[in-house]
C-alpha cells in the first residue's frame, strides 16, 4: 500500500476494520482456495504482503504451524497486530520503497495491494527476489477499470447515483497513483518477471450482503474527500447510503484477478 499520506483508505480509519471484514468474506474462500492448491502445509515460510487485517495471516499460521514462520507486514500494523504471535511475526514495511524482510520465502502473497504502490515495479521485484527456488508467488488484485460499475444493471435513479459515486471514487484513487487497470496485466508481469507455470483466473461478485457492506464502510470513509472534491453533495451520500441500506439494489466489485507463479 502507498503511505498513510497518499494512501485514500487508511487502516486507522473506524471504517477500515469493517471493510477488511468485507473483504475477508468476499476474497477469501478464492485465496485460501489458491494457496491450498499450492500445497503448502507444515513448516512453510511465507510472506503476506500489505497483510491489512488478520483473516489471511491466521489462515497461513494454522497451515504452517509451530515449525513454520509467517512475516505479515504493512505501512500500518495497528489492525494486523493482534496476530503477532508464534509463529507469525509482523513488522511494518513499505515493500515499495524497502528491502525484503528476508528470503528463502516458500510462499509470498499480496491482496489488493500492488494497485496502491507507486512504484509497483519495485515491488514486485522484491517479492520474486525474496523466494526460494521453487517457491510460489500469488498477486491478487482489483481491476477497476475493466468493471467501473457499482450497479451493472444500471436501471434506476438508485443504480445511476451509485455508478456516479464509484466514478468519483476512481477518481480519488486515480489521483493518489493507483493503477486501476493493473490486474489485467499481472499474468504478463509475472512472466516477465522470470516465473515459470504462470497462470490467473479472476472473481467478479455481482451481489451479496458483503458487497454492501464493503460499499457503505468505503462512502462513508471518503465521503470528505468526495465533497472536497466537488464529486458529490452530503445529501446525495446520504442519499446513497440509504439506497444501500434498503437491500433494494444489487451492489458489485471490481473483479479481482489472481496471477500465480512459481520461482524456477
Amino acid at each position: 500500500m502507498m503511505r498513510t499520506d497518499g494512501y485514500l483508505l487508511d487502516n486507522r480509519q473506524t471504517e477500515a476494520g469493517e471493510r477488511f471484514d468485507a473483504f475477508a468474506s468476499l476474497f477469501d474462500p478464492t485465496t485460501f482456495r489458491h494457496l491450498e492448491g499450492f500445497g503448502i502445509g507444515p513448516g512453510w515460510r511465507c510472506w503476506e504482503v500489505g497483510a491489512g487485517g488478520t483473516s489471511v495471516v491466521s489462515w497461513l499460521a494454522k497451515k504452517v504451524g509451530p515449525t513454520g514462520r509467517v512475516v505479515a507486514t504493512d505501512i500500518d500494523t495497528s489492525r494486523v497486530a493482534p496476530a503477532a504471535r508464534p509463529p507469525v511475526e509482523v513488522r511494518v514495511h513499505d515493500v515499495g520503497t524497502e528491502e525484503p524482510p528476508g528470503e528463502g520465502f516458500d510462499l509470498v502473497h499480496a491482496r489488493l495491494v500492488l494497485v496502491h504502490v507507486p512504484d509497483r515495479e519495485r515491488a514486485l521485484r522484491s517479492m520474486v527476489e525474496s523466494l526460494r527456488p521453487g517457491g510460489r508467488l500469488l498477486i491478487e488484485d482489483a481491476d477497476p477499470a475493466l468493471q467501473p460499475l457499482t450497479c451493472p444493471d444500471e436501471h434506476g435513479p438508485a443504480e445511476q447515483l451509485a455508478n456516479r459515486l464509484r466514478t468519483g471514487f476512481r477518481r480519488l484513487l486515480a489521483d493518489r497513483g493507483a493503477d486501476l487497470s493493473y490486474g489485467r496485466r499481472l499474468p504478463r508481469l509475472l512472466r516477465e518477471a522470470g516465473l515459470c507455470r504462470v497462470a490467473a483466473d479472476a472473481y467478479f461478485p455481482l451481489t451479496s450482503p458483503a458487497c454492501a457492506a464493503l460499499e457503505s464502510a468505503t462512502i462513508r470513509q471518503i465521503r470528505t474527500d468526495l465533497v472536497t472534491a466537488g464529486l458529490a453533495t452530503d445529501e446525495e451520500i446520504d442519499r446513497h447510503l440509504a439506497n444501500v441500506e434498503s437491500g433494494a439494489m444489487d451492489l458489485a466489485t471490481a473483479p479481482m484477478i489472481s496471477a500465480w507463479g512459481r520461482k524456477a
